[in-house]
């Protein structure tokens, strides 16, 4: 299956394709009810596998790991995987990418980070020399076949934000990203910088990038949307309520509302993920991703 190609075909539409940041088996497969297309999101994986923030923890076995759970629970989902820096050094970065195209990722996104590496809406990044940067993505390239591979820069200094922006466009990575970008002003001037490339936006709550809904970024000639972490905060104040009440109740769970969720609700649902195991292979058709796929 040409999952690469298959999540060119949906970014090429005329509408921003929206991938939703997941963080492990379990909200993927709540995800999975409302999108088909997933953002593997390295601050939701670092949280949810080591408790520990998106500062460089994560082992680049885990994250192949994890995507092989991913795909074969989710056949038909585009799968875009957050690899960091390609986990520092180049050969890493390519045999990592060749990993991940083999276990059935959609794209990968490299950033120009250098260690100590930091959540690109955080305070305190260091990035490479351009050069060395543009050395390991071609490296990247090469070495894939038909994965989707997003260029992403972690510039913050204005004139150097538009020089790589400019530069990564210039390469045969499919897209451009610039993180942390800080207003929809910014927004239009990498539009303006990159050409016709394809262009992702990445937004997270509390983070530094404004709040703009699909049709304003559609507006402003955005390809892709990557919705880094509403499944890990909603789950982090949803567990926080529940236990508070059920502290407060002294230990009593509370009645099962209508729409509550309890042991046939969540096996019902786990369940959809055996089954697409035994559904025959079939060709990817990219659909609108705020279509459920179940």
């Amino acid at each position: 299956m040409r999952y690469g190609h298959a999540l060119r075909t949906e970014i090429s539409g005329p509408r921003t394709t929206p991938l939703i940041g997941i963080y492990d088996m379990y909200s993927a497969s709540i995800a999975a009810r409302h999108y088909n297309g997933f953002f593997v999101s390295g601050f939701g994986f670092a949280a949810s596998y080591y408790g520990l923030p998106d500062i460089g923890f994560i082992a680049w076995p885990d994250m192949v790991a994890f995507v092989e759970r991913l795909r074969l629970a989710f056949p038909h989902h585009h799968l875009l995987v957050d690899i960091d820096d390609g986990y520092v050094d180049p050969e890493v970065a390519c045999h990592v990418v060749q990993r991940l195209e083999k276990a059935g990722a959609s794209g990968v996104i490299l950033e120009d980070q250098r260690r100590p590496r930091r959540c690109g809406h955080a305070d305190g990044k260091l990035i490479l020399p351009l050069e060395e940067y543009l050395a390991k993505l071609e490296l990247v390239l090469e070495s894939r076949r038909d994965l989707l591979v997003v260029a992403r820069t972690d510039a913050t200094e204005e004139d150097e934000i538009l020089r790589r922006a400019a530069a990564l466009a210039e390469t045969d990575a499919d897209v451009v990203l610039v993180d942390g970008v800080r207003s929809v002003e910014w927004i239009r001037k990498v539009r303006k910088v990159i050409g016709g490339k394809p262009l992702l936006f990445n937004q997270i709550a509390g983070g530094k990038s404004p709040r703009i809904s699909l049709p304003e970024l559609t507006e402003l000639g955005v390809d892709v949307a990557i919705y880094s972490t509403p499944c890990l905060f909603a789950a982090h104040t949803a567990i926080d309520t529940a236990l508070a009440e059920l502290k407060a109740a002294d230990g009593r769970l509370p009645e099962m509302g209508e729409n509550g969720v309890g042991v046939k609700v969540s096996t019902e649902l786990l369940e959809k993920n055996i089954s697409r195991h035994h559904a025959p292979p079939a060709e990817i058709i990219p659909q609108p991703l705020a279509t459920a796929v179940s």
